[in-house]
């Protein structure tokens, strides 16, 4: 079982966010918007930076707009969102870095990695494609610089919480990551990896392919060539490491900002029926893929176009982490299901008289269906779920006294050696769900002293992340 490991830029915003604003779903939802709004305003930054105008600048905003996995990131609450802007900020630094040869902004690079970090750790990997790329040019120089130190440093800092986070809990960054090579990064193959490159990014791609052209052989963008290097070291370091697909995806925007500078430059003088062209092919291009992006369709509209698009190689979109096809792809079928399950679970608390009520506990098998009745119902005076998955671990009380348990897992065989009386009240019934099946069960006359079971299964489960536990043993 896995703790997350994040101390996440995100959560923190977004505890702010709704505080102010409130928690519903467009309250919510309008946090990522906002990210890929400040992704909009640092694209434009680049492409000035670059000597970029008009026309480049409408070219690499759309490049963005009309790429899919932008679309789907920026409608959904996750760190994606958030790591893709810390990814471009940083980039928009290295290219000002390099530019100017202002060594000063080596501090400012430090700072943006630190929150970077503590928002997703993969900011490492752009961290060391940087670091790559500079060796392999000639802009090497820039390491001999104190102000690389104080970026360093400044870094550090800022991620010295974390660190010493993780320190105190056993490194669960290590747990985490050994769980997620068995049970996701297993079935990650190169060629679907590569695939899916292309296809986060599809209408934009010729885009793209112009800003690494222009950045790899362009004599006048020679002093970024080191941003190129740092893409190809990118990719390769995610295939070596089995990483997935969409870790790269914040490296991207960039090149659609060289893209634009590039062919608008291109085509100042002569050919300007290319501009218009691309522009009017990327929207087209995207049309198709829109469904996959952005919740357009009704799931069985949407099952039915995914089973027509397969036969043009667009069922990797719905290539779930489990490495197999499904009807739906998998951020869709995630969110599908948790207000039914949280409504049987209030089902199955009303059944209770008010005595019963009092020592009765709810446990749910992951965090995600813990989190689901949490936000749905718990505000409506039931207890709080508990579950020892990921950091609701952590959250879990170290001792309970229950004698009945509303238990929502797909499978019984664990706690009917815990309780005589286990009687399902329902099953989340929309198969379109990721939980499809999944059940709620009323637990009863429990066979042992339950609240001691539960003392030592969570303090024998806590113990894994804790420091004074491990020195003890």
């Amino acid at each position: 079982m896995g703790i997350s490991v994040h101390s996440s830029a995100d959560t923190i915003f977004a505890h702010l966010w709704t505080w102010i604003f409130g928690d519903s779903v467009v309250s919510v939802r309008f946090i990522p918007a906002l990210t890929g709004v400040a992704s909009i305003i640092i694209i434009g930054q680049i492409v000035s930076e670059l000597g970029g105008r008009t026309w480049a600048l409408i070219l690499a905003f759309t490049g963005y707009l009309v790429s899919p996995a932008f679309l789907r990131a920026n409608a959904l609450f996750q760190p994606v969102s958030f790591n893709s802007l810390f990814w471009l900020a940083s980039t928009w630094i290295m290219i000002r870095l390099l530019d100017t040869k202002n060594q000063k902004w080596w501090l400012v690079l430090g700072v943006v990695f630190g929150f970077g970090f503590l928002n997703k750790y993969s900011i490492v990997f752009p961290a060391f494609s940087f670091v790559i790329a500079l060796s392999l040019t000639k802009e090497r120089s820039l390491f001999r610089s104190r102000w690389l130190v104080y970026g360093i440093v400044a870094g550090l800092i800022i991620i010295l919480p974390n660190f010493l986070w993780q320190y105190n809990h056993q490194w669960p960054v290590v747990h985490h990551m050994s769980e997620l090579r068995q049970t996701q990064l297993i079935h990650i193959r190169i060629s679907g990896f590569l695939l899916m490159q292309v296809f986060m990014i599809f209408p934009a791609f010729l885009l793209f392919l112009a800003g690494l052209f222009f950045v790899f052989f362009d004599r006048s963008a020679k002093q970024f060539r080191a941003m190129g290097w740092a893409y190809v070291t990118l990719v390769l370091v995610l295939i070596f490491l089995s990483g997935k697909f969409y870790y790269s995806l914040g490296i991207y925007p960039v090149f659609f900002a060289f893209g634009g500078v590039a062919i608008a430059r291109y085509t100042e003088r002569t050919f300007h029926w290319i501009k218009y062209a691309l522009i009017v092919l990327m929207v087209l291009i995207l049309l198709p893929g829109l469904p996959f992006s952005l919740p357009l369709l009704s799931f069985p509209n949407l099952v039915r176009y995914t089973q027509k698009t397969s036969k043009f190689g667009m069922e990797n979109l719905s290539r779930w982490e489990d490495g197999t096809i499904h009807e739906l792809p998998q951020d869709y079928a995630d969110m599908t299901g948790w207000m039914e399950l949280a409504e049987i679970v209030r089902k199955a608390w009303d059944s209770l008289s008010p005595d019963e009520q009092r020592t009765t506990g709810i446990f749910a098998e992951n965090y995600g269906q813990a989190g689901a009745i949490r936000y749905y119902d718990t505000k409506h005076g039931l207890p709080e779920p508990v579950s020892f998955s990921a950091s609701f671990l952590l959250w879990a009380p170290d001792s309970v006294h229950t004698t009945a348990l509303i238990y929502v897992n797909s499978d019984t065989s664990d706690i009917s050696k815990l309780f005589r009386d286990v009687h399902l009240v329902g099953k989340i019934e929309n198969r379109y769900a990721r939980e499809y099946g999944v059940g709620v069960y009323l637990c009863r006359n429990p066979v042992t002293d339950f609240s001691a079971f539960y003392a030592n299964t969570v303090a024998s489960l806590k113990a894994n992340y804790s420091r004074t536990s491990a020195t003890a043993r």
